[in-house]
């Protein structure tokens, strides 16, 4: 029989989304993770979260603190990704107002002002990450870290936990202390009419301007002296069909994750303040091995992640202290602004761990200018005025108002 390349194996596999092991929280009730960043890393190495990571679960859209509106529900979302993997459909807030054409008369059940709100929320938050983050804003030995606060946009899914089970709960049953107990994951993926939307629409109204669009495929890298960090290798190709590396990355540590569930939009946000690592200095030894892993892959757009390695080539250096686990394939538009970066791409994803991959569309909105604020020691109550007009500018262009159903 000939050999089938492990990332060819199981092609028929179905997406498996990424889950991150955090836990829902009542409703701006603040909780602060005091774990070590050891025990934050995701099964499959890619997610680390710092040692004093923020990471919770908040609720905007109801003048009823605390509490659930009576037209929202916990209802299955058909993603067969998550039934294969958790044996069951995974669960989303869905408010039922959202798909009637009355939703804008609820009897001021909804907040007039939701960002401002929220904005006060999130700035104790915001400006402690940072205070923690800014002394690892410094150069080290052999890498750079740079301070990025960005926006995403999905849903926030619920599945089951070793102590709840979703089939246990009704569609009708939204109870905060049931879902704390749940796994939450934050879906990224968009249908393509929301991202052209994006392009054609937002980008004009927000004010800003066309860039660039590059072709990129990131190769993830293990590196067996680096237990808790994965090397990302950005490349391009070039015209005879072969990879060139421009940039080495390691995994970005995250230092707040807040999840976001806007009962009053379609989509929901998650806000995220990590911190990027840009590798500075390699030895020959190290680029050397890394940069034989590069010049052996194989552009193939028939397998997923768009990469291909011979037999025997997916590992390098000495004790094969290299071995590729991942391919990522992105094809992007950046728009840009004196205090905003938006990237639009669709992204093709493989994990050689897992033999399992997706193809997604995603929108990531950088808040560059509050990072500036902050490391321009700007008053608090400027990065207060910052905070709150983009979370007004995205909760007006960005969520969407009438209800749709996940791609």
């Amino acid at each position: 029989m000939a050999y089938i390349p492990r990332h060819k194996r199981h092609s028929k596999v179905l997406e498996k989304l990424s889950t991150t092991p955090e836990f829902l929280v009542p409703r701006f009730k603040r909780d602060t993770n005091l774990k070590s960043a050891k025990s934050y890393i995701e099964r499959s190495g890619k997610i680390v979260y710092a040692n004093n990571a923020i990471s919770r679960w908040i609720m905007v859209g109801s003048t009823l603190a605390d509490q659930f509106p009576a037209s929202v529900n916990l209802e299955p979302v058909s993603l067969e990704a998550f039934e294969q993997r958790t044996v069951g459909k995974p669960r989303a807030l869905v408010n039922s107002h959202l798909m009637r054409e009355e939703c804008n008369d609820q009897s001021g059940s909804i907040l007039s002002r939701p960002w401002a709100s929220l904005s006060g929320t999130l700035l104790q938050d915001i400006l402690s990450t940072f205070e923690i983050m800014k002394n690892e804003m410094v150069f080290h030995e052999l890498e750079v870290i740079k301070p990025v606060l960005v926006a995403r946009f999905g849903k926030v899914l619920f599945h089951g936990s070793p102590s709840v089970s979703l089939e246990g709960i009704k569609e009708s049953e939204v109870a905060e202390a049931t879902l704390r107990q749940l796994r939450r994951t934050f879906y990224t993926s968009v249908p393509t009419s929301y991202m052209e939307n994006i392009v054609d629409v937002v980008a004009p109204e927000i004010g800003v301007d066309f860039e660039d669009e590059k072709d990129i495929y990131h190769v993830k890298l293990s590196d067996s002296r680096r237990q808790d960090a994965l090397i990302s290798c950005k490349c391009n190709v070039t015209n005879d069909n072969r990879l060139e590396l421009y940039k080495v990355e390691l995994n970005q540590i995250r230092h707040m994750v807040i999840d976001i569930s806007c009962l009053e939009k379609s989509r929901d946000l998650r806000l995220m303040f990590c911190a990027k690592r840009i590798l500075t200095s390699l030895t020959d030894d190290e680029k050397c091995s890394i940069r034989e892993l590069i010049n052996s892959a194989v552009p193939d757009a028939d397998v997923k992640g768009g990469l291909r390695w011979p037999v025997g080539k997916a590992s390098s250096g000495d004790r094969d202290r290299y071995n590729v686990i991942g391919v990522w394939h992105t094809i992007s538009k950046t728009y840009n602004s004196p205090s905003l970066r938006l990237k639009v791409r669709h992204a093709d994803r493989f994990d050689f761990k897992t033999s399992t991959g997706e193809a997604t569309n995603e929108i990531v909105l950088k808040l560059k200018g509050i990072v500036s604020e902050l490391q321009e020691h700007k008053l608090q109550d400027s990065v207060s005025v910052m905070l709150e007009d983009n979370l007004k500018l995205i909760w007006e262009h960005f969520l969407g108002h009438e209800h749709s159903p996940l791609p």
